[in-house]
């Protein structure tokens, strides 16, 4: 089950030569219920490679989100990625768990918490609900 997951955060350091993981800033895996060291999902948005790796504590309220490693190889600096937590929850929490949802801005400040996995953060104007049907136009 989906346990949390920081949406369009901005990529600001890339090194291959380094002890891999992701660096999160410590305020961005407090608001989305994250530990240093534990499992999390990378996607892509700008390229859509995905990828499994572990958060390393970065400084609070420096907006670091640091891909080391040879993830490196696959994220860039200035990537926009979306960061998930998976966790095992038995059926009956599973039915009435509602997962932490952090939206960012483009320094990685927090911009809204939610609990909504298909909303987008206000206002957005660039974005859509997930769960909505867009058809084109005409």
């Amino acid at each position: 089950m989906l346990t949390s997951k920081i949406h369009r955060a901005t990529v600001t350091q890339a090194d291959l030569h380094y002890v891999g993981s992701v660096t999160i800033d410590e305020d961005l895996l407090d608001a989305a219920g994250l530990l240093p060291g534990e499992q999390v999902h990378i996607v892509d948005i700008d390229n859509g490679a995905r990828l499994v790796t572990y958060t390393i504590a970065g400084p609070r309220g420096s907006g670091i989100v640091g891909i080391n490693g040879a993830a490196a190889r696959l994220v860039h600096v200035g990537d926009l990625v979306i960061v998930i937590a998976y966790g095992r929850l038995d059926d009956a929490e599973a039915r009435f768990f509602r997962p932490r949802v952090v939206h960012v801005d483009g320094g990685n400040r927090i911009v809204e918490l939610g609990r909504d996995l298909a909303a987008a953060p206000e206002p957005a104007t660039d974005l859509l609900r997930g769960d909505v049907l867009h058809r084109p136009a005409g």
